[in-house]
């Protein structure tokens, strides 16, 4: 076999004329785009040349020490062979990267089989070198090579990309700026004829793997995987696209699976180390001509950079945007409470602040109760309120006031309660649409990659447009039916889509997380498949709160408390089990964080209190449920495994504490660094308990009115706020995933708070009482 490198070759590079050669390749064999990912340079998240190359040689991620990227130093030859210079020092540095790479497996692995090595170019000498870091057979060009026939392996560094980035001027952090386009086009037909120079050389039942093995620009980008000849099944590589059961998408494969590949294709067995997985034709049919599979492979890195472009931008819109957000909620809910104390308590809807068509409190009590007339009645006044809101224009009348001394009446303090309170509650009207709108959010980030926006010209603008334009679908769907007269309804169904669309989209490969906003980054390589650390918050705390609101429509049915727990035990059974089963979620810190979630919204749910031995109890349960999914996992073969039974070979292989300080620094990295995400943590719960929960000058016992109508809302939101705290202590995201629940949970608990709030009768505090005189004392 022959293992070709072209650092820094993109599929954007690919043209027939230019590149006739890779041209036809890409014609007769399978295709993806190669995610590159290895040990980045300080202060820059790219894999140069020299890293790209030691991760191919180990298997696993691997780098070198230093600012910027090193060129890839060139051999010391010896006889026919040759020594990659500086080698016992570059193998050392791997221990202090967090992956404890192995250098020389795949040169070892092959020379102590009996198998011969042949590299052409430094950086091939580099990766086919053995752990002493030798080669056996070194030449400069394939002409030198002679006849490659005697070889089981053969590795070329088609390095003209690379060679003419090296020359670039340096920027602050040591690394070369890009190319011109004229001189990336002139060394990338270059590169082509070196590798048309050894596939002609080379037996016709030779399989050929092309990678473009690292970045030669200063951000990252998705490269090109071609895979052409007999695959390790022993069928040859088809016209199609590659996959691997490391990342498990279409057209996606990783550097570390070339190893792998390679160790297959020779019919050896690769060792632990090696974490990489075969690639393989995934069944699905390429476009017809290969313009259009380059244009397809072209168009993921595209939407690659254009997501790094927008990422920081849209979550400093966002964030900035929820703040503003909880600001106006706690100045109406403000106005309320003093539109509220300055009318008086009535017994009809507009003394009370309330407009004309929406339910009474007596109504909305009755309705909680679950009486098929009131829900009658109460979808009915839902619909007559929306018709006043549009409308604009209902003024409700005001009733008397009080006539004695201790109450005085509005109008001689200079008050209209009438005009006030419709006003206030057309407020609260608007504050409750934007409070779903922006629970739906989180969701419509995901649903939004069944668009291409990255496509549009102005992309930022673009995603932005389409996550609103799904979000307002949603809120369309939520204020549809009748549900929307019940305090709970517009909740359940923003809760309920989130969990099920997450859901549904984790049983059929999570596609609708790879570059989303929220979601994976290929390009990164963290995680290609499952649920992210962000999605699972979303999930997580969408599946309680709608189970919340499913259980308050069941009770209100007059359905047993025992018959709810078990109704809602059953979904989010199946919730959990889908989060961290390998072929789903594949969620390894997410499954204990939800089962103690769960549990907790399932013991307030039955009328019974939470207790630290119940949680240390769950907690327990969760980690046992989750160890044996990864025990399961591990007993597949090692080409099906998960990182979930990776993790169990790395407790037998004592490397489990690497893995561990290594996500325990990037949690406290992103806690610490990420101070948006920890304001907005930080606002939106002092929002919950400060504004909505606590009576004071900037706000209103709103949240208590909520319990009252809706006591089931309280076990979903301290569930839901549950499995955030404990997912923040266990997950390497941090302060990513309370952030991430808090953006569903707070402004869809501020919905049903804002429809409790008008659906309670406002009240003036009692005038207070005249301070008594002295009392004579009675003669005795």
């Amino acid at each position: 076999m022959a293992l070709i490198g072209v650092p820094g070759l993109q599929w954007s590079d690919l043209d027939e004329t230019r590149t006739p050669n890779l041209w036809k390749l890409v014609a007769h064999g399978g295709s993806a785009s190669l995610s590159t990912r290895a040990v980045p340079p300080p202060d820059r998240g790219i894999t140069c040349p020299m890293a790209g190359w030691l991760t191919v040689s180990a298997g696993q991620r691997a780098g070198t020490a230093g600012r910027g990227c090193p060129a890839v130093p060139a051999p010391e030859v010896i006889g026919e062979g040759a020594t990659v210079p500086g080698w016992p020092a570059l193998a050392a540095y791997q221990a202090e990267t967090g992956y404890d790479a192995r250098l020389g497996t795949l040169g070892r692995l092959v020379t102590s089989s009996g198998g011969h090595v042949a590299a052409i170019g430094p950086g091939a000498a580099v990766a086919a070198a053995d752990a002493n870091g030798k080669v056996a057979t070194y030449v400069d060009t394939p002409e030198a090579l002679g006849d490659p026939t005697p070889y089981n392996l053969i590795v070329m560094d088609a390095a003209d990309l690379a060679d003419a980035w090296a020359r670039r001027p340096l920027d602050e952090y040591g690394v070369q700026a890009p190319l011109p386009t004229a001189t990336r086009q002139a060394a990338t037909a270059q590169a082509d004829h070196r590798i048309g120079d050894l596939l002609r050389r080379l037996p016709g039942d030779t399989t050929v793997l092309v990678a473009g093995v690292s970045d030669i620009t200063p951000n990252p980008h998705l490269h090109i995987a071609i895979a052409t000849g007999p695959s390790p099944s022993g069928r040859p590589y088809q016209h199609g696209y590659l996959t691997a059961t490391s990342t498990r998408q279409d057209a996606l494969v990783t550097i570390t699976d070339l190893t792998a590949t390679a160790i297959q294709l020779l019919g050896l067995e690769a060792p632990r180390e090696v974490v990489g997985r075969a690639w393989q034709t995934d069944g699905t049919a390429a476009a017809a001509t290969p313009v259009d599979t380059v244009n397809e492979l072209s168009d993921s890195d595209l939407a690659s950079q254009v997501l790094r472009e927008v990422r920081g931008p849209f979550f400093a819109v966002f964030v900035t945007v929820q703040l503003l957000f909880y600001a106006f909620a706690a100045l109406a809910l403000r106005r309320r409470r003093r539109s509220a104390a300055a009318g008086e308590t009535t017994t009809d809807s507009a003394s009370a602040g309330v407009p004309p068509g929406e339910a009474t409190p007596a109504e909305a009590r009755a309705a909680e109760a679950g009486t098929a007339e009131a829900e009658a009645a109460e979808a009915e006044a839902g619909s007559a309120e929306t018709a006043s809101a549009e409308a604009g224009s209902a003024e409700p009348t005001t009733v008397g006031t009080h006539g004695d001394a201790g109450g005085p009446s509005a109008e001689s303090a200079g008050a209209l309660p009438g005009h006030e309170a419709a006003s206030a509650s057309r407020l609260l009207a608007v504050v409750q649409v934007v409070a779903v709108v922006s629970g739906s959010i989180a969701v419509s980030t995901f649903l939004a990659q069944l668009v291409p926006w990255w496509a549009l010209p102005l992309p930022m603008l673009g995603v932005i447009v389409t996550i609103l334009a799904f979000a307002a679908v949603i809120t369309g769907l939520a204020f549809a039916g009748p549900w929307r007269a019940h305090v709970l309804g517009p909740l359940t169904v923003v809760a309920g889509i989130t969990s099920v669309a997450l859901l549904v989209d984790v049983m059929t490969g999570s596609t609708l997380q790879v570059n989303a906003v929220t979601g994976y980054e290929p390009v990164t390589g963290g995680r290609f498949y499952g649920f992210s650390n962000i999605a699972f918050a979303v999930y997580a705390t969408g599946t309680v709160l709608a189970l919340a609101g499913v259980a308050q429509w069941l009770l209100r049915r007059g359905v047993s408390r025992f018959v709810t727990v078990l109704v809602c035990g059953a979904y989010g059974g199946l919730a959990v089990f889908a989060d961290g089963w390998p072929s789903w979620g594949a969620d390894f810190g997410g499954v204990p964080a939800f089962v103690i979630g769960l549990a907790v919204f399932l013991i307030l749910l039955a009328g019974r209190r939470v207790s630290i031995v119940k949680l240390l109890l769950v907690g327990v349960a969760g980690a046992v449920l989750i160890g044996g999914i990864s025990l399961f996992d591990w007993l597949r073969p090692v080409a099906q495994r998960t990182h979930l039974g990776n993790f169990v070979q790395q407790i037998i292989d004592g490397q489990a504490w690497t893995v561990v300080g290594r996500k325990f620094g990037a949690m406290i990295g992103v806690t610490v660094g990420n101070w948006s995400l920890t304001l907005l943590t930080l606002v939106a719960l002092a929002f919950l308990f400060r504004v909505l929960n606590r009576p004071s000058r900037w706000g209103a016992p709103a949240l208590g009115q909520a319990y009252a109508l809706a006591p089931t809302l309280r076990a979903g939101l301290f569930g839901a706020l549950t499995c955030a705290f404990i997912g923040f202590l266990i997950n390497d995201s941090g302060i990513a995933i309370p952030a991430m629940a808090l953006t569903v949970a707070v402004p869809l608990t501020l919905a049903a708070s804002v429809r409790a709030l008008r659906l309670a009768t406002p009240t003036t505090p009692e005038p207070p009482s005249a301070r008594t005189g002295p009392t004579e004392r009675s003669a005795t």
